[in-house]
């Protein structure tokens, strides 16, 4: 279990980009709640795919929200509790051999991967892309896309094994 000391605590507030906002996030279903004791101590994220928004949820309470784009079709990306298993700074879309930092790549610059069943870490996952166009809506084949800076940050802040909650 992810536990958060107050220092640690301390140093997330005051790190956070301006435009956060505080407040808490509607209650997650019965299939997607978190593990037990993560709502009262711990750090998770939640996606919400009917909002496209990612939120930072820090002892039950969203801490900070990011617009993010989810599957152009509500099967396209999964829903559950997953980890956060991968972490590559400018990935390589390797599909069409685009390497990490080259503008054309979809990926953006950083990855998160989750560990859903059969995936590895690395067909499902939190990035940044190159269409920060579609940042808000159903776009992708079942990743969740942010703006770079944001994933950048989210990068920065969050460690591998992070709970993820993916609702519908």
């Amino acid at each position: 279990m992810l536990r958060v000391s107050f220092f640690l605590l301390i140093l997330l507030i005051g790190a956070w980009p301006a435009g956060g906002a505080l407040g808490a996030a509607p209650a997650p279903s019965a299939e997607t709640s978190p593990p037990a004791g993560l709502e009262e101590e711990g750090v998770y994220l939640l996606i919400d795919k009917s909002a496209n928004q990612l939120s930072v949820m820090m002892n039950g309470r969203a801490a900070y929200r990011f617009a993010v784009a989810t599957g152009r079709t509500g099967s396209l990306t999964p829903t559950g509790t997953f980890h956060i298993v991968t972490k590559i700074v400018k990935p390589w879309y390797v599909r069409k051999q685009i390497p990490g930092g080259d503008p054309r790549n979809p990926l953006g610059t950083r990855w998160m991967g989750i560990n859903v069943p059969g995936s590895g870490g690395y067909r499902y996952g939190i990035h940044g892309t190159n269409r920060p166009y579609s940042i808000g809506s159903s776009a992708s084949s079942g990743c969740v896309r942010m703006h770079n800076k944001d994933v950048e940050w989210l990068y920065r802040h969050i460690p591998l094994g992070t709970v993820v909650i993916i609702r519908d």
